[in-house]
């Protein structure tokens, strides 16, 4: 079925409720970044395959809003099929509900999915669309999309504190403290990660994240996990139980929340509850409670993400454990790539290199997220992925841009290596050199106690920008702990992030450099945040680098390194695996 006639199955359907329009996401009930193929419903109307990104349907148009990391994808991909693309953050370009505005008229209505919308975004549409009239509706995609794929639930597996570093009833101890107040409150998980880590569990429901489709509801006697329970072996069924994990079925979750009980505060965080499960908590509610029935989190980013964005010894230990393998698989794929340059070998081939080289571990269980291996002009597409056709061949000449990340029992990685292949040009080199320098700058911080994201960003940006170059994502996201490679709350990037960096966190480092048409440029290693007290301002933070895969020299100009830099990146090749 082309995608003109989905479209228009779908503008059948929503005029049958005399809906003007509908706003889909690509999300699901827990707003994961990888999603379940049930969700994928964006794609499968637009064809578009990235992993973030709003599409609006009316009546006689669609557009799609994508940020800079997909620019050129959503160009070819959108190629043909009527929906016009918008580039997020770029001068000119409408926000949604501007868009809307300029469409529709006054009081017709614009749908959104009661289960893949989350309260927040509902509360802040249904402001910004007025005169326009918001509405929550079931998912209409069952009517239209014949073989739409069901939910899959696979085995899941209980990992031991030897591996996590914390019990689960410590766990909840520790939150409980930090959510305790004057009224009994239950706080409601939606999370797949949060509820993965509060409950010490893994699966394989999500690609690339080892998560059970699951949701949690803690409070101050128990935490009850939603999951299918048959997918729990005997093992997982009983230590779970032994830690005092109440255990219903995933489909529980939102009759359970209908019937909580009057007497308690609902606490979450409004943009991780969809629409339709924030209502239904606020089913059974007194209506004149002489307290509030909802508090938002007390904690920017959520009490429950900051608790697992701060890494124990254990977890950190399982990071340089996980590292120093990516790193000896890393290298054979680099080596095997450089000694097969002048044989045809594709992108793809690449990719499918690195399953290969990591799988000889036996701790490997899958890769963090789709391998980036971009030859030559490919690179300047943040997140290209390679076809399974194979994608580019690669010559010796110019740069491979590799980007990729292993799953293992004990941690998650994620690094990016630019890979010269062949003669470069002055500005290449001074433009990796730039890249670099970003990357060791930031990599050489020392900053207080409290300092958000946004304050160091201009560490590993400066040096680009000043060799008149821009890359528009952020420096760096979180990692979790054999969770998923992209975790928050906390960040470097431009934009204001309330959370501060903290002891025990995990981020990535990673500058670059896109030239369109050209070759892209990006250096990554992964970094935890460190103690380094100074007497008589305070208590002091520096981070320690965990990848050990070394960099390639060749192309740098030594001349744009001051000594410190130069001395930094020797030593850290020093230390890597050769």
């Amino acid at each position: 079925m082309e995608r003109k006639e989905r479209l228009d199955l779908l503008r059948k359907v929503l005029a049958g409720d005399d809906i003007s329009a509908m706003i889909i996401s690509s999300s699901d009930p827990h707003f994961g970044e990888y999603i379940p193929e049930h969700y994928k419903t964006l794609q499968w109307l637009s064809g578009f395959t990235g992993e973030a990104a709003t599409l609006v349907v009316t009546q006689n148009e669609a557009a799609l809003w994508v940020d800079s990391r997909f620019f050129i994808q959503a160009a070819a991909q959108l190629e043909g099929s009527g929906i016009e693309l918008m580039k997020l953050k770029m001068e000119g370009t409408p926000s949604v509900t501007d868009w809307l505005k300029s469409h529709l008229e006054e009081g017709d209505i614009v749908a959104m999915d009661e289960d893949l919308v989350s309260y927040a975004e509902y509360m802040e549409m249904s402001d910004s669309l007025a005169p326009l009239s918001p509405a929550l509706i079931e998912d209409p995609f069952d009517k239209i999309w014949k073989d739409r794929p069901a939910l899959e639930f696979n085995p899941v597996r209980f990992v031991d504190e030897s591996v996590s570093g914390e019990s689960v009833s410590s766990k909840h101890r520790r939150l409980v403290e930090k959510l305790r107040g004057p009224v009994p409150f239950v706080y409601i998980v939606t999370a797949l990660d949060e509820v993965a880590w509060l409950c010490n569990i893994r699966g394989a429901d999500i690609e690339y994240n080892p998560l059970p489709l699951s949701y949690a509801v803690v409070t101050e006697e128990c935490v009850t996990l939603f999951l299918r329970q048959e997918m729990l072996g005997h093992e997982a069924m009983s230590a779970l139980l032994r830690e005092g994990v109440i255990l219903k079925d995933y489909e529980d979750f939102g009759r359970f929340l209908k019937n909580l009980p009057k007497t308690c505060v609902r606490i979450f965080s409004s943009g991780k509850i969809t629409a339709k499960y924030f209502f239904a908590s606020m089913d059974n509610i007194h209506q004149r409670a002489p307290f509030n029935p909802y508090m938002p989190d007390p904690v920017p980013g959520g009490t429950l993400a900051m608790m697992k964005a701060v890494k124990n010894k254990v977890e950190l230990e399982g990071f340089r454990k996980a590292f120093a393998e990516d790193a000896k698989a890393m290298a054979k794929v680099i080596e095997w790539v450089k000694a097969n340059v002048d044989k045809g070998i594709t992108e793809h081939d690449v990719a499918m290199k690195l399953i290969e080289c990591r799988s000889e571990c036996p701790d490997y269980i899958g890769e963090s997220f789709p391998a980036i291996v971009a030859f030559g002009a490919n690179a300047a597409q943040p997140h290209y992925m390679p076809s399974e056709d194979g994608g580019a061949v690669i010559r010796p000449e110019g740069f491979l841009l590799i980007d990729t990340g292993g799953q293992y029992t004990y941690g998650t990685t994620d690094t990016t290596r630019t890979i010269p292949l062949g003669p470069l040009t002055q500005r290449q080199k001074d433009d990796y050199t730039a890249v670099l320098k970003g990357m060791i700058d930031l990599s050489m911080a020392v900053f207080r106690k409290g300092m958000r994201g946004c304050l160091l960003d201009i560490l590993a940006r400066g040096p680009v920008m000043k060799a008149g170059r821009m890359y528009l994502h952020g420096t760096s996201h979180g990692i979790g702990h054999n969770l998923c490679v992209h975790e928050g709350p906390q960040s470097i990037r431009m934009e204001e992030n309330k959370v501060a960096l903290t002891e025990g966190m995990v981020l990535s480092n990673e500058p670059a450099a896109y030239i369109e048409g050209g070759y892209g440029i990006r250096h990554e290693n992964v970094i935890t945040v460190v103690s380094c007290t100074e007497e008589g301002y305070g208590d002091f933070y520096r981070f320690e680098t965990l990848t050990v895969l070394p960099i390639d020299l060749s192309p740098v100009n030594m001349d744009m390194l001051d000594s410190e830099e130069r001395s930094w990146i020797e030593d850290f090749n020093a230390r890597c695996i050769q």
